[in-house]
């Protein structure tokens, strides 16, 4: 099989860039604040059903209110993630985006009060998928994995819910929903005031990489961009 010709164009560039490879980076508006905003929504409104807030005859409510704000919220911050080179981020934001959208269907659709055993075995494992980026977050950024941890705890109890139909499970998903709630608005304050005033105001626990991504040098921010997805040769 014959080799792949070099183009006069290909060889007058690699020469005048003397075998480098020039990799273009983009500036984003962070868009963590934007994720942690809608899950805060997502699971002080369900908390709220659960906890008998809200009446089981507005469940549909509850699903249109996840449809309309959450889920495309939190896709928007998957999309930008992603773009922005956070993996973890991204899988975290895309994930709780596809979650959401799963629960306010099957509450859509469902009579008020029911159960679902359907959906109590997806919440375990979207109990356990959350917990996949909320391990690879607590070498960066503790606050973010604490917040994708506790989402993915408070999966876990709901989904015992709709396998047990226990009110003991489903108060105490209401009520680490709730927190979970005022954890995800605290994230997403922190991370608002820090891409404001590009320094930390409320802490994230940055430690490590995610410390060197505010506090680093440039050098040290794109010290091993050759080895991220999209660059390097493979995935």
């Amino acid at each position: 099989m014959s080799e792949r010709v070099e183009s006069q164009g290909e060889k007058a560039a690699r020469e005048e860039l003397g075998g480098r490879t020039l990799v273009l980076l983009r500036p984003l508006a962070g868009p963590l604040g934007l994720g942690f905003l809608g899950l805060a929504g997502a699971s002080f409104v369900v908390g709220g059903l659960q906890l008998g807030w809200v009446d089981p005859a507005e469940g549909k409510k509850v699903a249109l209110i996840l449809i309309a704000f959450t889920v495309p919220l939190q896709f928007l911050a998957s999309v930008l993630s992603f773009w922005a080179r956070d993996g973890v981020a991204a899988t975290g934001m895309g994930l709780l985006s596809g979650i959401w959208l799963a629960v306010a269907l099957v509450l859509f659709t469902s009579e008020p009060g029911s159960t679902s055993d359907a959906l109590g075995l997806f919440l375990l494992l979207a109990m356990l998928a959350m917990w996949v980026p909320a391990t690879g977050a607590l070498s960066a950024k503790l606050v973010p994995a604490l917040v994708l941890g506790t989402a993915g705890l408070r999966f876990g109890l709901t989904g015992l819910y709709q396998l047990t139909d226990s009110e003991l499970w489903e108060d105490l998903a209401g009520l680490v929903g709730l927190a979970l709630a005022a954890l995800a608005v605290y994230a997403a304050a922190a991370a608002e005031l820090e891409d404001t005033l590009k320094r930390t105001v409320l802490p994230l626990g940055r430690r490590a990489k995610g410390r060197n991504a505010v506090e680093g040098t440039y050098a040290q921010q794109i010290a091993e961009l050759h080895k991220e997805p999209g660059v390097r040769q493979q995935l």
